[in-house]
C-alpha cells in the first residue's frame, strides 16, 4: 500500500485518462471549478477530503483508491488497530490518520487528526455535509467563519461544513477525531 500523497493527483489523472474522462466533466460532475480542479490533478493545491471523495465518486471508485492505490476491502466491518491507520500529512503540521480506509462504500469518514502548534494554521475550507470533532489531546481551535471556539480534551463541536472553517493546536501539540459525513 503506497500512502504518499503526493502521489493522489497523479492517481485521480491516470484514472480518469484511462476512463476518457475530461478534466471538464470531472470539475462539473464533482461541483469543483474547473481552475480548482486542475491545481488538484497538478498537485499544486492541496485536496480537501471531501473534494476527494466526489472525485472518486464520479470516477467510480472508492476514496481509497485513490489514498493508496488499493481497493478498499471489507463491507461488513472494518477494524483499524492502532497506530495502522492510512496516514496522510494534508499541509505541514496537520496530518490524519484514516480509520476506516478498508471499508468499501463508507459514507462518512473517520479520521485521527494530529496538530503540530509550531506550523501556522492553514486556510480555512469548507466542503458538503457535517463535521464532528472529539478533542484527545491538547487544546484546538475551531474556527467556523469568523467565531472562535477553544476545545480542550473531552470537548467536542459539530458543525455545517459548507463554512469556512479550520483547526489548529493551541499551545502544543493536540490529537483529535473529526468525522466527515457527506
Amino acid at each position: 500500500m503506497d500512502e504518499n500523497p503526493s502521489r493522489i493527483p497523479g492517481r485521480i489523472k491516470e484514472l480518469r485518462e484511462i476512463l476518457e474522462i475530461s478534466a471538464m466533466d470531472i470539475a462539473g460532475d464533482a461541483g469543483i471549478p474547473l481552475e480548482t480542479y486542475a491545481k488538484y490533478e497538478s498537485g499544486d493545491l492541496d485536496i480537501p477530503i471531501s473534494a476527494l471523495y466526489r472525485i472518486a465518486n464520479r470516477l467510480g471508485t472508492d476514496a481509497t483508491v485513490l489514498i493508496t492505490g488499493e481497493e478498499a476491502k471489507m463491507v461488513n466491518a472494518a477494524v483499524c488497530r492502532k497506530g495502522k491507520g492510512v496516514q496522510v500529512e494534508r499541509y505541514p503540521g496537520y496530518e490524519f490518520s484514516s480509520l476506516a480506509y478498508n471499508f468499501k462504500g463508507r459514507t462518512m469518514e473517520p479520521l485521527l487528526v494530529f496538530l503540530d502548534s509550531s506550523r501556522p494554521p492553514a486556510a480555512q475550507v469548507s466542503h458538503s455535509g457535517q463535521e464532528f470533532n472529539y478533542i484527545l489531546e491538547g487544546r484546538v481551535r475551531v474556527t467556523i467563519g469568523k467565531a472562535e471556539y477553544v476545545l480542550s480534551q473531552g470537548d467536542s463541536i459539530y458543525f455545517d461544513a459548507h463554512l469556512p472553517h479550520g483547526q489548529s493546536a493551541v499551545d502544543g501539540p493536540a490529537q483529535f477525531i473529526t468525522i466527515i459525513q457527506e
